[in-house]
């Protein structure tokens, strides 16, 4: 488990730290900027969600196979399927994203220069690049499935070097004068491309990885069927979600480009606390997924709720800590000490709530996914985040005049409710009898 967690943190770390660098060197350049790219990156978590069905599908199926010792052929059938879904999926999704960027952003009020820079980042990064975003997900899930943790971790760093390179190239030389946020939208794409690159390299490497080409028009129709059956509605709750936030994003937009601004920033900072919760909770659904598979779902049991309270203390701690130093924090973001650093301040004390309820979720969702309870999860996640992110968001932000801090706190509430829900769920133990072999 540690040799799964530690590699997984630092992957998230580093992700987390692509969008991180983003927003703290645009930030230098334009609030407006950091507006319209915060925006956007809604719509790229999205569009990631979406390749998730493939790539979350293929690393549960993976997981229960390898601890049911199935044949090499079976396992390459669920490399070759994978990597056929996830090449249609993308393709339709870059011509859906540049045909419709522009309607999409006129349902928003925004300002002329925030309206351009999320036109110009998310057409780039999110429709361009969206193939190779597609393939460095899939290559890393299939990674991490055979147990491969530090290797995606090693890609995701040399990413993050290339991204800061290339936002430098972009709003700190005169290459990009003008276009500066059209630069840093293919900084980060070019650090996908690669990253596709050294992935594949890796696998082909790894004998015990299997994943060829050969004969991929051969495999099976049930393959398909099984990943599907297990990545649609898993990733549906990831999409429910971000679907959710994005509704609730669209009614705080009005409160102002400051508000906007507090919101990006304040993410940007609390991202780093829950990435070893986000690493546990991966590295908890490949072993469910292992001791499923191996008809050792008794160990699982017992094993989710150690996880559980490594990864909540982990997270609340490291909240505490970035609260501690928060005023130099956000000064590195921000010079409007009038508006935006005191609600930014604000919303870092809501997030002790929101991680602490998050923590439940992404352990206990993790363990459920991989052991394939699939359902559960899925439709109450779908009602809890709609009536009380977006309901109780509205109720809190708009209705009673609490704007951010009460569509964060509605954030907090769900996720407490739900992970309550997940705990009970996984005592219950009847996510033992949907295991897929």
């Amino acid at each position: 488990m540690i040799k799964l967690t530690v590699p997984l943190a630092m992957e998230q770390f580093f992700r987390i730290l692509v969008s991180s660098v983003d927003t703290f060197m645009l930030s230098t350049f334009s609030e407006q900027a950091v507006a319209g790219v915060g925006l956007v990156g809604q719509y790229v978590f999205f569009i990631q969600i979406l390749f998730n069905v493939v790539c979350i599908g293929a690393s549960i199926v993976l997981a229960q196979y390898l601890g049911a010792e199935k044949s090499d052929d079976e396992l390459n059938y669920i490399s070759q399927a994978s990597s056929v879904m996830i090449t249609v999926i993308s393709l339709i999704l870059t011509a859906v994203v540049i045909l419709g960027i522009g309607p999409l952003l006129n349902c928003y009020t925004l300002a002329d220069e925030v309206r351009n820079s999320a036109y110009n980042y998310f057409v780039i990064f999110g429709g361009y690049c969206a193939v190779f975003t597609a393939f460095s997900l899939l290559q890393s899930a299939i990674l991490r499935s055979y147990g491969y943790t530090r290797d995606a971790m090693i890609v995701t760093i040399v990413a993050n070097l290339i991204n800061v390179g290339g936002n430098a190239l972009a709003l700190y030389t005169p290459f990009f004068k003008g276009h500066e946020v059209e630069g840093v939208a293919w900084a980060s794409g070019a650090s996908m491309i690669i990253s596709c690159i050294i992935l594949q390299i890796m696998i082909v490497r790894k004998k015990d990885v299997k994943f060829s080409l050969k004969g991929i028009f051969k495999v099976p129709s049930r393959v398909y069927q099984m990943i599907l059956k297990i990545g649609i509605p898993t990733a549906g709750e990831n999409l429910s979600y971000n679907v959710a936030n994005i509704m609730q994003t669209a009614m705080f937009s009005t409160l102002g480009t400051e508000v906007m601004s507090a919101h990006v920033y304040t993410q940007t900072i609390i991202r780093f606390a829950y990435a070893l919760s986000i690493a546990i909770g991966g590295a908890t659904q490949i072993k469910t997924g292992y001791y499923v598979g191996a008809k050792q779902s008794d160990v699982a049991y017992k094993k989710l709720f150690l996880y559980w309270m490594f990864a909540t203390i982990s997270s609340v701690s490291l909240v505490g800590v970035l609260n501690i130093f928060k005023t130099p924090i956000i000064s590195l973001f921000t010079k409007d000490t009038e508006v935006t650093a005191p609600i930014v301040s604000t919303l870092m004390l809501v997030s002790f709530y929101i991680e602490f309820g998050r923590c439940m979720n992404l352990i206990f969702v993790g363990g459920l996914k991989g052991s394939g309870d699939i359902k559960f999860p899925v439709v109450y996640g779908i009602f809890s985040m709609w009536s009380i992110i977006v309901g109780l968001g509205w109720f809190l932000g708009i209705y009673c005049g609490l704007g951010i801090v009460g569509f964060w706190l509605a954030v907090g509430t769900e996720e407490t409710t739900r992970g309550i829900a997940m705990v009970l769920r996984w005592r219950s133990k009847r996510w033992m009898k949907h295991a897929i072999v």
